[in-house]
């Protein structure tokens, strides 16, 4: 059935002949624009999603209103949280970036300051094999790990994941587009959030205080993605759609620039990175207990 409404999502784009017939004036052709409708199909197979979109879309007065028409930048916000990476070893910044030019979706407020992460190997590549098992992905199962103290306000754990095509093809068979997902109260104003996590991985629960480097779930493919990766933001409100994205600001992280690792505070696409020592405050914070 997937497959089936699949192939009536893809079919909408034939619509474009009926461009064309406009064009050049062919009365046939001009009927292929009701390959349009097909569109509408994709909002109905996951109205939840779509609802959430919608959400989004409305929030942007409150959020433009609340900061007194001047977004948060990395000139003008600094976060009184350093973070570190939610991840042991080196991966690879696959969008995200605090300028318009790298930037994850800039138009896109609340996810302003994103970033997708995942492991590559020496030919580039993000997977072995077809890529069309979620095991082909070398990322797929890797620890995800608190990026600072906190206390998780939002989760979910539940929804299924989506199938890799190899492809690029995004794919969303939850019933929420972060999939299965972790937020973290930091402070007042602070807020990060995990996102595509693995099903059934999670393992936290509202309302637990965590500590920074601690692993809270693994990595996954849930939610509206095209291949396993981990979604990291940072928001000044609790709502992933009705808040503010933040500039990301790290500490004890290394990424690459002019072909070497270098300390960094601000990372962006393309740049391989890592934690200097992943997973210390926890270590520690276990020791004293």
């Amino acid at each position: 059935m997937n497959r089936f409404l699949g192939l009536l999502v893809r079919l909408k784009w034939l619509g474009l002949i009926g461009l064309l017939g406009s064009v050049i004036g062919n009365a046939y052709l001009r009927k292929f624009w009701l390959f349009f409708l097909l569109g509408l199909v994709e909002i109905f197979i996951n109205l939840s999603a779509s609802r959430q979109s919608v959400r989004q879309l409305f929030s942007y007065p409150l959020i433009w209103f609340s900061h007194r028409f001047s977004l948060p930048t990395k000139e003008n916000y600094a976060a009184d949280t350093d973070f570190i990476l939610p991840f042991r070893g080196q991966w690879y910044v696959a969008n995200g970036g605090v300028d318009k030019k790298t930037s994850h979706s800039w138009h896109v407020w609340p996810r302003r300051y994103a970033y997708d992460f995942v492991m590559i190997d020496e030919s580039g590549k993000t997977h072995s094999g077809s890529g069309r098992e979620l095991r082909d992905y070398y990322c797929y199962g890797q620890d995800v790990l608190a990026p600072a103290d906190g206390e998780v306000v939002s989760m979910a754990c539940n929804h299924p994941e989506s199938r890799a095509y190899g492809d690029g093809r995004i794919e969303c068979r939850a019933k929420d587009i972060r999939g299965n997902y972790i937020t973290l109260k930091h402070n007042e104003k602070e807020f990060s959030t995990i996102a595509h996590l693995m099903l059934g991985s999670l393992t936290v629960t509202l309302g637990q205080k965590v500590v920074r480097g601690q692993a809270i779930a693994k990595c996954g493919n849930s939610g509206n993605t095209s291949e396993p990766h981990v979604h990291f933001q940072l928001n000044d409100g609790k709502s992933f759609f009705a808040s503010a994205g933040l500039p990301v600001r790290f500490k004890n992280v290394l990424a690459t620039g002019n072909g070497k690792m270098h300390p960094a505070e601000y990372i962006s696409k393309d740049q391989f990175v890592k934690n200097i020592q992943p997973g210390l405050d926890f270590l520690h914070n276990r020791t004293q207990d």
